[in-house]
Parts: structure tokens; sequence; C-alpha cells
């Protein structure tokens, strides 16, 4: 009996030889980890249906902004919790807001840490939607502005990084000129370009309070189904200045992942959300899988469809695991 030609099973055999011939690889400085963050001093409020996290004042926000950083992570994407409401969502411009007080903070405590401002003002209107109303529909073009206004007092307080996620046509163009003529032209957009209409939300709005009162977000965020239209909507924001661009979410939409990287020469992000997180924390609490297996997993998978950065909320543990290094060593002893 004649033995095989090819033996891919040399190149498996040991941790050295699959750590070699790795084709995927994840470090920390890829990393960035979503922060909520709340109004006051030393408040922590932890999230149930999102084990780990916590609504933080500032002050706490900075300090887990430094030991993310100490990990390696490479950035923070920051989620404001305003004290008051209303029908304009006012306070996503306010400069002692709690997402300007956290910027301040920890760009004072860590300087080299990248601090992304998420902005839509979903958390900040009464009835939860990420634009101002006319009737019972989204006014697009008069959100516009109050977009640009948000964002500059992001930049102001020195966010590195404006991550819009309202998903209103035009806000990337609007956005680029506010933040260029108030003298921010450095300051990178990474817009929500390709935002699903998706399921997986449910702790994030159950942790930031922004679910809508009325209705849903399908008028505005993607059908599920298509991938075309995400080709065209990252394209749209690349060509309206957006630095990079962003899928989300992440798992259930890894055919997008690769769409969208095989068309766009920017950098990708992709958002593991706070549903796929749950989902994960829930079969593991039940015995059903292995946490840190299916962690590193999910993650290497974002990778792989083409992300290259991830925005997790696994970022804190998936730092701890690959210990400031590469996946190289990693993965061989946790996936062998």
């Amino acid at each position: 009996m004649s033995s095989p030609v090819h033996r891919g099973r040399r190149l498996r055999r040991t941790p050295g030889l699959r750590a070699l011939s790795r084709e995927t690889r994840l470090a920390p400085e890829q990393l960035v980890a979503p922060l909520f963050v709340c109004l006051g001093e030393r408040v922590r409020e932890p999230i149930p249906s999102m084990p780990g996290h916590a609504r933080l004042s500032p002050d706490l926000a900075a300090r887990e902004a430094a030991e993310l950083a100490e990990l390696g992570v490479g950035s923070v994407i920051l989620f404001g919790i305003p004290s008051e409401k209303n029908a304009e969502g006012t306070g996503a411009w306010d400069p002692n807001g709690p997402v300007p007080q956290a910027i301040r903070r920890i760009k004072a405590g860590t300087p080299a840490l990248n601090v992304w401002a998420d902005v839509c003002l979903c958390e900040y209107t009464d009835h939860g939607h990420c634009g101002v109303l006319r009737g019972d529909e989204v006014d697009n073009d008069a959100t516009l502005p109050l977009l640009a206004r948000a964002s500059v007092a992001c930049a102001r307080a020195g966010a590195d990084v404006i991550a819009p996620s309202d998903m209103m046509d035009g806000r990337v163009a609007a956005i680029r000129a506010a933040l260029d003529d108030s003298g921010f032209e450095q300051t990178v957009i990474v817009s929500y370009a390709v935002k699903y209409a998706s399921a997986f939300y449910g702790p994030f709005r159950d942790a930031a309070g922004s679910t809508p009162q009325f209705g849903d977000r399908r008028s505005y965020q993607m059908d599920p189904p298509n991938v075309r239209e995400a080709i065209r909507e990252a394209l749209a924001d690349v060509g309206e200045g957006a630095d990079m661009v962003m899928v989300k979410p992440g798992l259930p939409y890894l055919d997008v992942i690769r769409a969208v990287r095989e068309r766009v020469d920017v950098p990708v992000a992709a958002y593991q959300v706070s549903g796929e997180f749950a989902m994960l924390h829930a079969a593991a609490e039940r015995g059903w899988i292995d946490l840190p297996r299916a962690m590193m997993e999910t993650s290497i998978a974002l990778r792989r469809a083409g992300a290259d950065i991830l925005i997790t909320y696994f970022a804190r543990e998936l730092a701890t695991t690959l210990g400031g290094a590469t996946a190289t060593a990693v993965l061989a002893e946790t996936l062998r």
C-alpha cells in the first residue's frame, strides 16, 4: 500500500508547527473595548445581561481604560448614558456630558490610548431613535448638523476617533466638514457604514437605555438579507471621507465582512456585538460550550473574514489571554 503524497497533518503535529503555519493572527492592539459611561463619581452599575461589564462614571472609566492599555488593548470606544433626555438629544454635544468628561479623564491618564467616541442620538433622545423626528419618521437631513455638533464636542474633548453609528445618509460628509472647519482635520472618522437592523443588540440597549419608545430602526438600519447594499454603503462612506469602515454585527455577517474587505482600501472593523457576547456567556453558564475557546475561535473568525480591527466586549479577556503577544503561541494552547 503506497503512502499518501499529501500529509497535511505534518504541519498540525505540534503546537510549534501549528503556530508556525498559522494564517490568521490576533494581537491586543487590534482590539477596541466598549465602555458605557454615566455621570457621577465612583459609580459602577453592573449590567446583568453583559457579565463583567458595568456603567462607569468618568473616573472609573479612566481607570478601566488605563488597565486595558496596560494589557495592550489599542483602543476604547465610549457610549454615553446621560442623566436627562429630550426630543433633540442635546446631551450628545454637552461638553460636560459623560463622554466628553470621560475622554478628558482617559487622555489625561493614558494619552497613548486611542479613544473612540460613538456618535449617535439614540442614547440622548427621549424617544430612543437615532435622529430627530418629524412626526413618526426620523428626519435624516435635520439630524446631520446635530451629529456634526456632537462630533466636534467629542473631538474638542480629545477624542482620537469619531464613530458615527446613526446610519443617516450623508453623515460622514457632514461630520468631516464640521471637524475640518473646527480645526480637527486630523481626527479620524470610523463610520458604522454597514449596520444591520439586528436582533443581537438587546443587551446593549438595556445597558444604554436606548430602546426606541415606538416602532423600530428598520427604516434606517440595513435589511439583513442584503450584501450588495453593504458594498454601496461602505463605498459611499469612503467617498465622503471615512478613514475606516465598520460592519456590525460580526458573526452573523462574516460574508459581508469579506465582501466589504474585498471592495474598500481602508481598514475594516467588525463589531462583535452585545448579543453575541451574551449568547456565548449564556451557553457557557449552562455548560454547553467552553467559553475561553469560543471567545478565541469567534474572534479569529472575524479576523479571518477580513476584519483588521475587532470591537468586542471580550477585549479584556482576549488581551489577558494573548498576554501582550500575537495569537501565535496562545492559539496553540487554547485550541489544541
